[in-house]
């Protein structure tokens, strides 16, 4: 069985809990890493710059803490990440299918939300944006 490494544990440390406890459930069947989770100032602008983000500091929910966004990407071991769009659009659906299980059996609190998909209509191919490691918490009533 996959397990996270210490640096993606200590990476997902820094997320909302129910993300900590989605990824604890897709490690169990699907091997992959965290990439990030809580991002400061300097790392924020700096992807902002690169385009690698829409948004700059404090605008990100990768910027809350606990971050309420995580970046993860398929693991093979021996070979590391296989960011083909492909695998990642794979991987996303995965990520996806396990958090609406958490959610609808109340193991977890917010629905999630995938980079690939922003506007969550399973359209992969509509998205001007497209941040295929992304997941983050959609925000419910509990948050206002």
């Amino acid at each position: 069985m996959a397990q996270f490494s210490n640096i993606s544990k200590e990476r997902l440390q820094t997320c909302h809990n129910d993300l900590r406890v989605l990824f604890g459930h897709v490690i169990q069947g699907y091997d992959c890493t965290i990439i990030e989770g809580h991002r400061g100032k300097e790392r924020q602008n700096k992807a902002f710059a690169e385009g690698k983000s829409k948004l700059r500091w404090p605008n990100s929910k990768h910027n809350k803490y606990p971050s309420l966004a995580v970046d993860a990407a398929p693991y093979e071991h021996g070979k590391g990440i296989d960011w083909s769009y492909t695998q990642m659009a794979f991987f996303a659906g995965y990520v996806l299918g396990i958090a609406d299980q958490l959610y609808t059996t109340g193991v977890i609190s917010h629905k999630i939300r995938a980079g690939i998909d922003w506007n969550g209509n399973r359209d992969i191919d509509d998205e001007t944006f497209k941040d295929a490691p992304h997941f983050e918490l959609v925000p419910n009533e509990h948050d206002i």
